[in-house]
């Protein structure tokens, strides 16, 4: 039996390794990140999230064919079956991330594949996922707003499909592109919170909408997928640029975090913050409304002197000001991380799958020990 003194705690598994990997790599030190080896930087640039997608759930670049192939089947499953429709207007009025939640769990009463734990079968099934979610999300935005649900379109890519169903309107190419960019970088991050819930939920056997379901539930916490929300918030907060050195001041001298600023695994920049902050200027001249770029410039000038301390900007920082700019409430911010991330949600499942094994760590007990029992009527 081990003893107390040489057991050895890794409070939220901090540097521990529990299994191999072939999809993400992370060096948090020199701020770098690949997906099956290729740099976000090329794939953010050059890559598309379909092309990403198939990437990820295949472990290659897709030929031309291919990638046809794969977005016509990705583009066949966006209609949601009206079962699902009737589940988030029974729960309309709960948050985003609860309703998509309910509605994906509910897709495993209606999936003809549900209890199929095949590869190819739960290939499929996450192919289904990742274009059933968006249709969640937007659906049931327009069903708290006593709209009817905008129809997904068959001709339009995966983002600019998602920022149609918002409200009707065909994006700008660079507004698409935008969020096409953002939904890579998003797709895929190792074993963050919400795909290591997957796994562990992957090791019961349980069937892939069980462990997205649990992911979803997951990322629905403030430390996981809030963020981007709270920049937001944030930039209100500080109204003008000029502001923003003052503000940083002043939640710095109180100890309080910078929204956008830090991360888990990373000491060096995020690096796929960079690849939104052109696309923020650009959008915010688009839209007419330059001041949200200015802030955030100006409060990561303020923020510059804490980038020694490994204190750097993240991709939440930027990501949330996007989404405002495209007029999206800020609860969905949440929901649209989930939009991107369904791919890597499922090939973490599949690589899971591959080796299975049920995740069991352990506790170490420090309560008292052989107490005696005594009666309830001598106590």
């Amino acid at each position: 039996m081990t003893s107390a003194d040489e057991i050895q705690i890794h409070r939220g598994f901090n540097g521990v390794y529990f299994d191999r990997s072939e999809t993400c790599f992370i060096d948090g030190r020199a701020g770098k990140l690949q997906y099956r080896g290729y740099s976000i930087d090329d794939l953010a640039e050059h890559s598309t999230f379909e092309e990403t997608g198939y990437l990820l759930l295949h472990g290659g670049l897709p030929t031309a064919d291919q990638l046809a192939a794969f977005d016509a089947e990705l583009k066949s499953a966006r209609e949601l079956p009206s079962e699902i429709l009737d589940v988030i207007r029974v729960v309309k009025d709960a948050h985003p991330m609860d309703v998509l939640r309910t509605a994906v769990s509910a897709l495993s009463a209606i999936d003809p594949e549900t209890a199929d734990k095949s590869h190819d079968a739960t290939l499929r099934k996450g192919m289904r996922l990742t274009s059933q979610v968006p249709t969640i999300v937007m659906a049931h935005h327009a069903i708290r707003e006593g709209r009817d649900p905008i129809e997904p379109r068959g001709d339009l890519s995966h983002a600019a499909n998602f920022l149609y169903m918002l409200d009707g309107e065909v994006p700008s190419d660079d507004s698409a592109r935008l969020m096409d960019k953002d939904f890579i970088l998003h797709a895929e991050h190792g074993s963050n919170a919400s795909s290591f819930t997957a796994r562990v939920v992957t090791g019961t056997q349980a069937d892939l909408h069980s462990s997205i379901t649990a992911a979803i539930a997951a990322l629905s916490g403030p430390s996981h997928g809030g963020a981007a929300e709270n920049v937001m918030k944030m930039a209100q907060e500080i109204g003008e640029p000029e502001r923003a050195a003052a503000y940083v001041r002043e939640l710095r001298s109180r100890s309080e975090p910078i929204m956008g600023f830090g991360h888990r695994v990373y000491r060096a920049e995020d690096p796929r913050a960079r690849h939104l902050r052109e696309g923020v200027q650009r959008l915010s001249a688009e839209k007419g409304e330059p001041k949200w770029y200015a802030i955030l410039e100006a409060v990561q000038e303020a923020m510059r002197p804490y980038g020694r301390l490994g204190v750097n900007v993240n991709v939440d920082f930027f990501a949330g000001v996007i989404y405002y700019l495209h007029g999206i409430p800020q609860d969905l911010f949440v929901p649209i991380f989930a939009v991107g991330r369904v791919p890597g949600w499922t090939v973490q499942v599949l690589e899971q799958m591959e080796n299975n094994i049920l995740l069991r760590p352990l506790l170490q007990y420090v309560g008292p020990l052989d107490q005696p029992y005594v009666p309830i009527e001598e106590r």
